[in-house]
């Protein structure tokens, strides 16, 4: 997969810059106007790959993935370059046929200026919002949990630029990473998800992975045992 302009700290921000060949992707814009089929799809796929039996569970788990993956292409370039590539939904394509990290191709090279009002613009209203709306029309999932699973996708995001700027002897881009961050979780949707809002978060609800006959524990998982 390509990455974006900056070094990426991991595989949930690399973001593809050319169209692959294969030609499946599809805008996510497309998705939130209502063509779930491509959630469906992924859906299934999660649901047998995790041997489950519960819509609700597998539908979780993707939406789970796909936020991690939006947080994390918007707030990477975000911390390191001081731009936000430009993930309006009509230039952010999906291929819900591929394993986690979810495969995204961005068809423009416009960047934004980076702050937290941005992002959250971006990401929040402009696709974890919409895409909640998706996965309910697939099958009933609760607001709560899956405002948890975009608040434990944000954290995750910033324990992975922490790691990555420590390594990289970035003590600026750490600090930056954790100033955003703790902007985007000053939103009545987000705050009261978990607790702290740093890398030490905890979540307070739970995404149901444990419910999956191979699953477990989360790190940040609300529950002390299955």
């Amino acid at each position: 997969m390509d990455e974006s302009a900056t070094v990426a700290p991991g595989g949930f921000f690399a973001l593809r810059t050319t169209a692959p060949p294969e030609g499946a992707h599809r805008p996510l814009a497309r998705l939130y106007a209502g063509d779930t089929a491509p959630l469906t799809a992924r859906i299934d796929a999660v649901a047998a790959r995790h041997r489950t039996h519960e819509r609700r569970v597998a539908a979780s788990i993707a939406q789970l993935g796909l936020a991690a993956r939006l947080w994390s292409i918007a707030l990477g370039p975000a911390v390191l370059t001081g731009r936000v590539p430009d993930l309006r939904p009509g230039a952010v394509h999906w291929d819900p046929r591929l394993s986690t990290p979810d495969d995204l191709w961005l068809d423009t090279t416009d960047t934004l200026p980076a702050t937290a009002d941005r992002i959250r613009d971006i990401v929040q209203y402009g696709h974890l919002v919409p895409l909640a709306e998706a996965v309910h029309r697939d099958g009933p999932l609760a607001d709560r949990l899956m405002w948890g699973n975009a608040g434990s996708a944000l954290a995750g995001a910033l324990s992975q630029l922490v790691d990555w700027s420590r390594t990289h002897r970035r003590p600026d881009a750490a600090a930056r990473a954790r100033a955003l961050t703790a902007e985007l979780f000053d939103h009545p949707d987000l705050r009261d998800t978990g607790a702290p809002h740093d890398t030490a978060f905890r979540r307070r609800s739970c995404c149901l992975y444990y419910r999956c006959p191979a699953g477990g524990l989360c790190g940040d998982c609300v529950f002390a045992r299955s």
